[in-house]
């Protein structure tokens, strides 16, 4: 299923870090909807609470000509039907082969969902009747936000509401009065009170992603690649994660209201999950505690791709360079080195380079710069020839948790501005996303996560690396020209928000707008 939109086209507007504020949505049944949505339903089992589910979303106010639903039926025995009191458009399909579980399960329903915008939904839930009307909302103002719905933990048990009952009491606005008041998720409401609705939780936001309800544009999803399909549970943990890497904006919608029939699995079976969940998941998973709190060893995923264009340096400044970073404090790294000619190459020192290199696993060699990899956070883009101080990669990365920068830029004694470069991979996607034409990618990287330029200095061995003083002296005018370039920066950044604030004055309050006509 489409709809002809005509020439309008969802926003990109330019969002920092995960700060939402500047996205107003309209109150529900004031504005007019043009994206179509596809409801992705996993279900096992269950076939009763599936009944009220698909009951709920017939009381739905968003326009059922733009809602598709697609029951994705994970193996169950017996097989689930499609109940008759249902929404028009809704499919019912088996998990494709290959796997099982509810991350590839949703995979194979988005294979045949038709809709712009993709709304996961559990099987066991009562969708409130302004719930995908209300997530919707969001998706009309940005095209790169992620919405988390509202829900409440409800108990459920044989001989409660049936289907007819639950539609009726959605579509008055009752439902809640059908199964009592519920539970909230005690950490998730203190974590959205901690950081104002995830306004102010950094790069960090993806981990307030639940499964039970959450919406994102089919695109984002493609861009991101899903879950991994090996994964069987945490596999929401994981979309998510990947989600952040594509530069997505996640908030969450207290709007969209719903209540989940009964504990999740994750609440009932807790301690065994985590068991499961902790080395499948965290192996994917570079931007967790435990990972950074885990030295000396290396992961399925590693937290920085170090890239070298190693070009006619000759070999052994290479492999001196590669092994002071192998052997660094920070060995959660791959390096991947790119020469511009084959590596089999006869009357050459490459073969030879790479015959003493390639028996570390963590090495890599190609012809051409790699794409970057879905799930490793961090790039780190090198030439041959610094004397790295074993805490380099370390210090970089200190620099990029501290500030939340995008990119962290070091102006080396011998370098000038081509020294190391450490870019944020989600900072990036979201500026190529929001570039047009031949828009400068690191001044908008600077936009939304900022920029941070360091001292290379602090990056070399003292003892391998004595600088002259006329190269000290160039260090100095290095950070002089530096700090003068952030604080005129810094005042360019403050004069163009106070323009955006009165912007959204003027455009987007009742009182402006009467300003604006004035004028006009």
């Amino acid at each position: 299923m489409t709809v002809d939109v005509g020439a309008w086209t969802v926003p990109r507007p330019l969002l920092r870090l995960n700060d939402h504020g500047a996205l107003e949505p309209p109150s529900s049944g004031e504005w007019t909807p043009r994206l179509d949505v596809s409801v992705v339903i996993p279900a096992h089992g269950g076939q009763e609470r599936l009944d009220l589910t698909l009951a709920s979303l017939t009381a739905q106010t968003y326009p059922s000509s733009l809602t598709q639903v697609v029951v994705v039926d994970d193996g169950s025995d017996p097989p689930l039907r499609l109940p008759d009191l249902r929404p028009d458009n809704t499919v019912l399909v088996p998990s494709g082969p290959g796997g099982w579980g509810p991350g590839h399960a949703v995979r194979s329903g988005i294979a045949v969902a038709d809709g712009a915008v993709l709304l996961r939904l559990d099987a066991d839930m009562v969708a409130f009747r302004d719930h995908v009307e209300s997530q919707m909302r969001w998706h009309h103002l940005a095209d790169y936000v992620v919405v988390i719905g509202g829900l409440r933990f409800v108990e459920h048990g044989p001989g409660g509401p049936g289907p007819e009952e639950v539609a009726a009491a959605v579509r008055e606005g009752t439902a809640q009065g059908l199964f009592g008041d519920g539970e909230e998720m005690e950490w998730l409401v203190e974590s959205y009170r901690r950081t104002g609705r995830l306004r102010r939780a950094g790069h960090t936001a993806y981990r307030n992603f639940i499964g039970a309800t959450n919406s994102m544009g089919r695109d984002l999803y493609r861009r991101s690649g899903g879950s991994d399909p090996e994964l069987v549970l945490g596999e929401d943990t994981h979309l998510a994660y990947r989600l952040a890497r594509q530069g997505a904006v996640f908030l969450p919608d207290p709007d969209s209201g719903s209540l989940h029939l009964g504990l999740p699995q994750m609440q009932r079976r807790r301690e065994e999950g985590f068991r499961y969940r902790a080395p499948f998941v965290g192996n994917r998973l570079p931007l967790t505690a435990d990972r950074e709190r885990i030295t000396g060893r290396s992961w399925q995923v590693p937290m920085v791709d170090v890239v070298m264009e190693i070009g006619d340096v000759p070999s052994a400044l290479v492999a001196d360079t590669v092994d002071r970073l192998l052997g660094g404090t920070t060995t959660d790294l791959r390096i991947t080195l790119v020469a511009d000619r084959p590596w089999e190459g006869r009357g050459d020192g490459l073969p030879a380079l790479r015959a003493y290199l390639e028996s570390d696993p963590r090495t890599r060699f190609r012809t051409s710069p790699p794409e970057p990899d879905l799930d490793v956070p961090f790039v780190l883009w090198t030439r041959p020839g610094f004397a790295f101080a074993p805490d380099a990669v370390g210090e970089m990365l200190r620099q990029a948790r501290l500030t939340k920068a995008g990119l962290v830029r070091a102006a080396m004694p011998r370098g000038g501005p081509e020294g190391p470069r450490l870019e944020r991979l989600s900072s990036f996607a979201r500026a190529r996303h929001l570039a047009e034409g031949d828009a400068d990618v690191d001044r908008l990287v600077d936009e939304v996560a900022g920029v941070r330029w360091m001292d290379g200095t602090s990056l070399l061995d003292p003892e391998e690396d004595v600088e002259e003083p006329e190269e000290r002296e160039g260090a100095e005018e290095w950070r002089t020209r530096l700090e003068e370039t952030e604080r005129e920066a810094a005042s360019w950044r403050s004069c163009a928000d106070r323009w955006k604030r009165r912007h959204r004055w003027l455009t987007g309050t009742g009182t402006g707008r009467r300003v604006l006509r004035a004028l006009g």
